[in-house]
């Protein structure tokens, strides 16, 4: 199903693609992407899985955990974990903005000249392990079961493969779909250059959390969007080994051009337009 997704997304983009010209070739950034993608897989496969799954089971079998002792009717504790977990990722993915170690991993994502659906997967194999032990505490914490953890397994990758895409949806149908769920105009707002907008729309799955906490903006037209971070605008200076290193290396500051200056926007009132 995810793997179906994925591609369905890819293809999508293609032909109906919401922001362009691309700042570079699709397939050289796609398959930069996957590399990154394939290092952070490898990561949650060594150190998450083997951690975080049987955590789950012993939860459920120990009946630890918020859940686990509200013990809700079966049908409704999936959807429960579903949000419980939903929004501890969005304090996750504040974190990540906020704490200088963190950022410096984070940043990998962030200084992708475009947004595309293998944008999704461009996690840096550094914040992946430091992310272990926080979904070890959301699981433990939080009483997730095995069952629910795998619903929100895919629930969590199909939306942000979703929202990262670059697919035009028609404007009537995102403006419906916002309300609830991430959409590509509403993150890709998130991917701006302007600090302002990198500092907004957080959530990951439900926009519930960045209207709960005053971080949503939708009021950021796609075509005036430049996508990455100001302090890296050359493509040369984001090829795969780079950006490997680039959490190692002396850190520059980050929402500051090459020339100095800092990209500003004046809000808008629009609501998503397109």
């Amino acid at each position: 199903m995810v793997v179906g997704a994925f591609v369905t997304l890819v293809v999508a983009e293609t032909r109906r693609p919401l922001r362009r010209p691309m700042a570079e070739p699709k397939a050289r950034r796609d398959l930069r992407n996957l590399g990154v993608a394939a290092l952070s897989a490898a990561t949650l496969r060594v150190l998450e899985k083997p951690v975080v799954e049987p955590l789950s089971r012993e939860v459920e079998r120990r009946r630890f955990g918020l859940l686990q002792w509200l013990a809700p009717p079966r049908w409704l504790e999936v959807p429960l974990a579903i949000v419980l977990m939903d929004y501890t990722l969005y304090l996750w993915h504040v974190l990540t903005h906020r704490v200088p170690l963190l950022w410096r991993l984070h940043a990998v994502h962030h200084v992708d000249l475009d947004l595309s659906a293998t944008t999704a997967l461009r996690f840096h194999f550094g914040e992946m392990a430091l992310s272990v032990p926080y979904r070890a505490a959301q699981v433990v914490l939080l009483g997730v079961g095995p069952r629910a953890l795998s619903v929100w397994q895919d629930f969590l990758f199909a939306s942000i493969l979703f929202h990262h895409s670059n697919l035009r949806l028609p404007l009537p149908l995102e403006r419906r779909l916002v309300p609830w769920f991430v959409t590509p105009r509403m993150h890709g707002i998130h991917h701006s250059i302007v600090e302002a907008e990198t500092n907004s729309n957080w959530s990951s799955g439900l926009t519930v959390w960045d209207w709960l906490h005053g971080t949503l903006r939708l009021d950021v037209p796609q075509d005036r969007i430049s996508i990455g971070l100001p302090a890296w605008r050359d493509p040369a200076e984001v090829t795969l080994p780079r950006i490997l290193a680039m959490p190692f290396a002396r850190q520059r500051p980050s929402f500051r051009l090459p020339d100095g200056r800092t990209p500003r926007r004046a809000p808008s009132r629009a609501l998503l337009p397109g």
